[in-house]
C-alpha cells in the first residue's frame, strides 16, 4: 500500500496561511495551533509560518521560536487539561510518515489510562521493536 503526500505546495497547504484554527500561542515566525484530527484532548501543532517541508530546512530563528511556542503551548495545556505527560514528535519525510509537507511539531498530551501500556511511546512506530525491555541480550 502506498500513499501520496498531501498538499506539497503552499497554495494548497492547510497551514498556509494559518487560519480557521484555535491559536494557542503565536509569533511572527510560527504559531501553536490545535490539531484538526486530535489524538488526545489538547493535541497541538507547532507550525512555522513560512512554507517549508523539513525540520532541517528551518532557520535557527524559526527553530528557536518553535521551541519557545512548544513551551508556551505546554503551559496552556497544563492549565487547561492537566495531562499526565506529553509525546513530542516530528514526522520528517514520507518514509517517516509525513503526509502534510509543511513541517510541524506534534505536542500530544497524554493521560493516565489513554493507552493500555504507554511504555515505549514513539517507539511503537515499529511494534516488533517497541518492547525493548523484553529483549534478550
Amino acid at each position: 500500500m502506498t500513499f501520496e503526500p498531501v498538499l506539497p505546495d503552499p497554495i494548497a497547504c492547510p497551514f498556509c496561511p494559518i487560519k480557521d484554527r484555535e491559536i494557542l500561542a503565536e509569533h511572527p515566525l510560527a504559531a501553536a495551533i490545535t490539531d484538526s484530527f486530535p489524538l488526545t484532548q489538547g493535541h497541538t501543532l507547532i507550525v512555522p509560518r513560512r512554507h517549508v517541508a523539513s525540520f532541517f530546512e528551518l532557520t535557527t530563528n524559526e527553530r528557536l521560536v518553535m521551541l519557545g511556542l512548544l513551551d508556551q503551548a505546554k503551559a496552556t495545556l497544563d492549565a487547561k487539561y492537566s495531562p499526565n505527560g506529553f509525546n513530542i514528535g516530528v514526522n520528517d519525510g514520507t518514509a517517516a510518515g509525513q503526509t502534510v509537507m509543511h513541517v510541524h511539531i506534534h505536542l500530544i498530551p497524554r493521560y493516565k489510562g489513554d493507552a493500555d501500556d504507554p511504555r515505549g511511546g514513539v517507539r511503537w512506530i515499529f511494534p516488533r521493536k517497541a518492547e525493548y525491555w523484553n529483549a534478550r541480550s
